[in-house]
C-alpha cells in the first residue's frame, strides 16, 4: 500500500487539527497485497499488538476481525468503491449525485475534523445508504511510527466527531491514512466495532493525472481485488467526478456488482 507523501492536504488538516490533538492527547493514553506496513510496530506498542488474528468485540458483542479487509460481501464478483479525506462542500455532493445516478452505494473514510466542520454532509453520506469509516482526526500518514496514546487519539476522536456529526451513527471501518496501520491501531478499531479497511486499487485521483489515466489505472488494477481508493477532498477533485461517471457503468458492463467492504 502507498504512501501518500507530500501532500499540502495533510498539512492544511494537521494545522487545523492542534488544538483537539493537544487538547485530547492529554487525557487519551489487502494494504496492497503484503501490507508491509503493519509489520512495524511503533515504540510504546505492548501485549496490546499481539495475536494479529484474533477478534475483537464491537459495542453490542459483535466480534470484528482485526485483519483489514479486502474483500466484498458481494462475493467473487463484488466491488467496493471507497471514498476517502472528506467531506468537501464542494466535492462530495457531486460524488453523492454520481453514485446516486449510478444506483451505487459506497464506504467515506472521513477526517475528523472535516466531518465536525461540515456535519450536514456526513448525514447526506449517510441518508443516501452509504457506509461511514474512521480515516483519524488529522491524516498523519506517520501513524505507524507515533505512540499508542497518540494512536489512539486520533482514532478515537475522529469516531467521536464522526458519530457526533452523522447524528448517531458510528464509523464501521478503520482506514489508516497511508495504508499507517500498527497491530496496536487495529486492535483498538476492532475493539469499537471497526474493521481495518485496505484497498487493492489505488486509482491514483490524488496525483491529478487526468481521467483518461484514472479510468485506465482502475481497468487495469481490478484484477487485483475488489475495494477501490478514491478521494473527494484534498484538492480539485474534478478528474475524480468524471472518472467515477466513466468507471461505475463499466464495471456494471463487466459483471460486477456493488457490495461493502466485510465486516
Amino acid at each position: 500500500m502507498s504512501r501518500h507523501g507530500g501532500r499540502g492536504w495533510h498539512g492544511r488538516v494537521l494545522a487545523a487539527a492542534v488544538g483537539v490533538t493537544a487538547a485530547a492527547a492529554a487525557t487519551s493514553m489487502w494494504t496492497a497485497q503484503a501490507n508491509p506496513v503493519d509489520q512495524h510496530t511503533p515504540a510504546g506498542s505492548s501485549a496490546h499488538s499481539s495475536a494479529p488474528n484474533a477478534g475483537s468485540k464491537a459495542p453490542g458483542g459483535k466480534p470484528v476481525s482485526v485483519d483489514i479487509a479486502h474483500s466484498s460481501d458481494r462475493g467473487a464478483r463484488g466491488v467496493n468503491i471507497t471514498i476517502d479525506d472528506g467531506p468537501d462542500p464542494t466535492w462530495t455532493p457531486q460524488v453523492l449525485q454520481v453514485l446516486r445516478d449510478n444506483g451505487v452505494k459506497a464506504t467515506f473514510c472521513m477526517v475528523g475534523t472535516q466531518a465536525q466542520a461540515h456535519p450536514d454532509l456526513v448525514k447526506a453520506v449517510v441518508a443516501a445508504g452509504h457506509r461511514l469509516c474512521d480515516h483519524t482526526v488529522s491524516h498523519d500518514t506517520t501513524m505507524d511510527t507515533k505512540s499508542q496514546a497518540y494512536q489512539s487519539q486520533q482514532i478515537l476522536d475522529a469516531e467521536r466527531m464522526i458519530t457526533q456529526a452523522s447524528g448517531g451513527v458510528r464509523p464501521e471501518y478503520y482506514r489508516a491514512p497511508g495504508g499507517a496501520f500498527t497491530p496496536y491501531s487495529r486492535h483498538l478499531a476492532a475493539s469499537h466495532g471497526m474493521r481495518p479497511l485496505g484497498w487493492n486499487v489505488d486509482s491514483k485521483d490524488f496525483e491529478h493525472p487526468g481521467t483518461g489515466a484514472i479510468v485506465a489505472t482502475v481497468k487495469s488494477e481490478i484484477p487485483n481485488g475488489p475495494t477501490i481508493l478514491f478521494h473527494d477532498a484534498g484538492g480539485d477533485r474534478s478528474q475524480t467526478v468524471a472518472a467515477l461517471r466513466e468507471v461505475l457503468p463499466w464495471l456494471k458492463q463487466q459483471g460486477y456488482s456493488f457490495g461493502f467492504p466485510v465486516r
